[in-house]
């Protein structure tokens, strides 16, 4: 496609990016429509990945019966992590860390076994493939907030309980539940900034410069 992009389309992306939050608060209601689903889950697939590997699999959770079985895992893996935090440990706990019972669609990101590709990965095979597999949340989750719809990337579970508990295939291993859906509003900074816990560097603190080897 080489379609050039107008200010005004250069402008809403930048504002998508700007608004894009990690959510936590939804609205109970009815599962998403599934052409919109379809749609958020094809932006998904359109991410780049390393030797067009294509490591990501979404598994769709539908009804409350599977919110009500993981509630326990994420349950117990926030207390572990409570426990780990030492004196942040009851500041944690106040924190609300997952949306699992309210969210429209509960989504899991699972890393396929490795299919041996090789191209661009073969001294970061590891890396590579978790990379790849995060940039298709990153699609989904822009495409979501164009969409005026929240996500909110749960990693507290053990993933060897999880993976059982899916029956995935072996050497597959899961990454996140995602959930997904309209939310009361959107938090005005990152949430775990808005709520004191940690704030975003400035980028000049991230910037990297090569060494000085006399040239």
């Amino acid at each position: 496609m080489s379609r050039q992009f107008d200010a005004a389309a250069q402008a809403g992306l930048y504002e998508i990016l700007a608004a894009r939050r990690d959510c936590r608060h939804f609205l109970p209601g009815p599962p998403l429509p599934d052409e919109q689903l379809d749609r958020l889950l094809q932006a998904a697939h359109q991410a780049p990945s390393v030797g067009l590997m294509q490591p990501w699999r979404f598994m769709r959770l539908p009804g409350q019966r599977w919110r009500e079985r993981l509630a326990p895992l994420v349950q117990a893996e926030r207390l572990a992590t409570a426990t780990a935090l030492g004196p942040r440990a009851d500041e944690f706990l106040r924190l609300k860390v997952e949306g699992l019972r309210d969210c429209a669609e509960l989504l899991v990101l699972i890393l396929a076994a490795d299919d041996g590709t090789v191209f661009g990965r073969r001294t970061l095979p590891q890396e590579m493939a978790l990379c790849s597999a995060g940039a298709a949340v990153q699609n989904l989750w822009l495409a979501a907030r164009a969409e005026n719809l929240g996500l909110g990337w749960v990693s507290m579970f053990d993933p060897e309980a999880l993976a059982s508990l899916l029956r995935l295939p072996a050497g597959a291993r899961p990454l996140g539940l995602l959930c997904l859906g309209p939310v009361p509003s959107f938090y005005d900074l990152p949430m775990l900034e808005q709520e004191g816990w940690r704030r975003r560097r400035p980028l000049q603190d991230l910037l990297m410069e090569p060494p000085d080897h006399g040239h």
